[in-house]
């Protein structure tokens, strides 16, 4: 009997456990959030909560979104790829917000010494020469997208095609910079601030390019109380703070 009972006591303590696992939520957020993403989720692990982070390009992460994954929030680099979704039913409208917004910079090795001023004529062809210009695969990733927005209107664009190499999101850009096995790069301020071996070379000017905003959203599928509690702490003020902290503009 006192056997049977210990059994017992051990499966009351088991299946809570079990249940704790099952309420884990995934939050699909842009490469570019990737530190700061995962500092706000200890943070809500640490008040009780089962989150983590799955990181990728935003065109990458609303793919698998539309394709099934298992994502309950979706943080994306841009508004594309959240219209997308939203236009085909996958998110919840009613949770959609812009989180906080970025800006576009160009970026070099800390290694080598180059200025460049976008409010001149910048002369491309004698500071790269056969060297690599990395940014982010517009037709995926954002700050690829916004990168190539900029090139264009600032007249560079066609010039540059024998320079530019395409990376999968804007970190691996971000690494290829930082290695050395490119010279110049396009990222988010954001990712340049994380990587001590890069530095700026030059912000690129607003009216370049769209708006860099990133849009949070519950997917309407996955949506559960789990869910909507981790939507709320990203949207608090002591996730605001951490934001802050990591460079970007909060709204």
């Amino acid at each position: 009997m006192k056997k049977l009972f210990i059994f017992l006591v051990s499966l009351l303590i088991i299946i809570p456990a079990v249940s704790f696992a099952a309420d884990k939520v995934i939050v699909f957020a842009a490469s570019s959030t990737t530190n700061m993403i995962d500092e706000v989720l200890a943070v809500y692990n640490k008040k009780g909560g089962n989150a983590y982070g799955s990181y990728a390009a935003s065109g990458a992460l609303a793919k698998q979104i539309q394709s099934g994954a298992p994502a309950g929030i979706f943080i994306s680099a841009n508004k594309e790829w959240m219209d997308k979704l939203e236009k085909e039913g996958a998110v919840d409208e009613s949770s959609r917000k812009n989180l906080f917004g970025n800006k576009l910079v160009l970026i070099t090795n800390k290694k080598n010494n180059i200025k460049v001023d976008f409010s001149k004529k910048v002369d491309f062809t004698s500071i790269l020469q056969n060297e690599k210009l990395v940014i982010g695969a517009p037709e995926s990733v954002p700050a690829g997208q916004y990168a190539k927005q900029s090139f264009t209107k600032l007249g560079y664009w066609d010039s540059l095609q024998k320079n530019i190499v395409t990376a999968a999101n804007v970190r691996d850009a971000l690494a290829f910079v930082s290695r050395g096995e490119a010279l110049l790069g396009v990222v988010f301020g954001t990712d340049a601030a994380a990587d001590k071996n890069v530095t700026v070379v030059a912000e690129f000017p607003e009216n370049t390019h769209n708006d860099i905003s990133y849009p949070v959203a519950v997917i309407k599928d996955n949506s559960n109380q789990e869910v909507k509690k981790l939507y709320n702490f990203l949207i608090s003020d002591e996730a605001k703070k951490i934001y802050e902290k990591y460079g970007f503009k909060v709204y």
